[in-house]
């Protein structure tokens, strides 16, 4: 008896994957680079402000939908969902890959965004008090000095992790293309 693809995890687990991959390399390598150099430091520090809590959002909850929706192998009778993604046979190539990605994502959401959405708001107060912007020819306060080196450890940790989450993303994306292979090689 044949069931619907519709009952099956694989295309979720697909579209998960494809929407994962297409929005860490979009805004990561498109969106963000095009927008720091097309518009104002206060307009893109006011644009990424929304955009990063959804961004994380979906570098979070995409992985764990990868691993609900996980798809096992009845050849080698592992399960789908969670349990056949913690089966020892795809340990390496699909569960260190998946939960790099969504401990990345989840750092950057819980953890790194409102610690720098807290320097921001630092920032702006510092403004205030030297009268002349964060992102203004120096000379500057110690004080900004110190919140624009703090800023940009933060950035930098945060970019590092994308990195690292996009990296496991496309690592994935090869254990899909291996699975995947046999089935292309019945076709041809």
């Amino acid at each position: 008896m044949s069931t619907s693809i519709f009952t099956s995890v694989a295309p979720y687990h697909i579209i998960s994957y494809g929407t994962l991959l297409g929005t860490t390399f979009f805004h990561s390598f498109i969106n963000g680079p095009v927008m720091f150099q097309a518009v104002n430091r206060p307009t893109f520090s006011a644009v990424q402000q929304k955009l990063f809590p959804i961004y994380f959002s979906l570098q979070a909850a995409l992985p764990a939908l990868l691993a609900l929706t996980f798809p096992g192998s009845t050849l080698l009778g592992v399960p789908s969902s969670v349990t056949g993604l913690l089966d020892p046979a795809f340990r390496w190539s699909s569960l260190v890959p998946i939960v790099t990605a969504f401990a990345t994502g989840l750092l950057n959401l819980v953890v790194l965004l409102p610690w720098t959405l807290q320097i921001m708001k630092d920032r702006r107060g510092q403004v205030k008090r030297d009268g002349k912007e964060w992102y203004a020819e120096g000379p500057h306060s110690q004080e900004m000095q110190a919140l624009n080196r703090k800023f940009g450890v933060i950035h930098g940790v945060s970019s590092l992790l994308n990195l690292a989450t996009f990296g496991a993303v496309v690592a994935y994306g090869f254990t899909l293309g291996a699975r995947l292979q046999p089935v292309v090689d019945r076709l041809a």
